[in-house]
């Protein structure tokens, strides 16, 4: 047997060991908070569809809105932004392949900056949102960072 048909199987059966990284999950969170100063009450909002199969995004669509009694401000994205998924040790690292494109696309400016970075992290029934990804929101700075249960549905707003 060859060195590179020896190579292939050893990585056939390692692969053939490691669990599969799949994620298939809805989420659907909404908390009011009592912002800091005037006290000025806040509202968070965020509805979820996430389908990931190693590698491969099936399936993403995110809106995350914080509503104030004035106005509100929401953030967006979705498969047809064009995200490509990286595993990581605790889930996946989640990026735009043209983050520029996707922002132009939605008509924002450009002093956001080209930046857009999603960590999905298990811990046991927990699924840790932890957004970097400014691109996407017209004028609000950043997606709202979150925990859900998986299990449950109960979600808790990181801040």
């Amino acid at each position: 047997m060859s060195l590179k048909s020896f190579l292939s199987v050893a990585m056939l059966a390692i692969a053939g060991n490691l669990p599969a990284q799949t994620l298939d999950t809805r989420i659907a969170c909404t908390q009011t908070q009592k912002e800091d100063g005037d006290g000025e009450r806040l509202i968070f909002s965020d509805q979820a569809r996430i389908q990931l199969n190693g590698t491969q995004v099936t399936e993403f669509q995110w809106e995350s809105s914080v509503f104030r009694s004035n106005r509100g401000h929401e953030c967006s994205v979705d498969t047809e932004d064009g995200l490509e998924a990286e595993l990581t040790e605790k889930g996946w690292r989640l990026q735009l392949k043209d983050a520029s494109a996707a922002r132009l696309k939605r008509g924002y400016d450009f002093d956001r900056g080209f930046q857009c970075s999603i960590r999905l992290e298990r811990e046991g029934d927990a699924l840790h949102i932890k957004p970097s990804c400014p691109t996407m929101c017209g004028s609000r700075k950043n997606f709202s960072a979150l925990t859900v249960d998986t299990k449950t549905g109960s979600c808790t707003y990181d801040q």
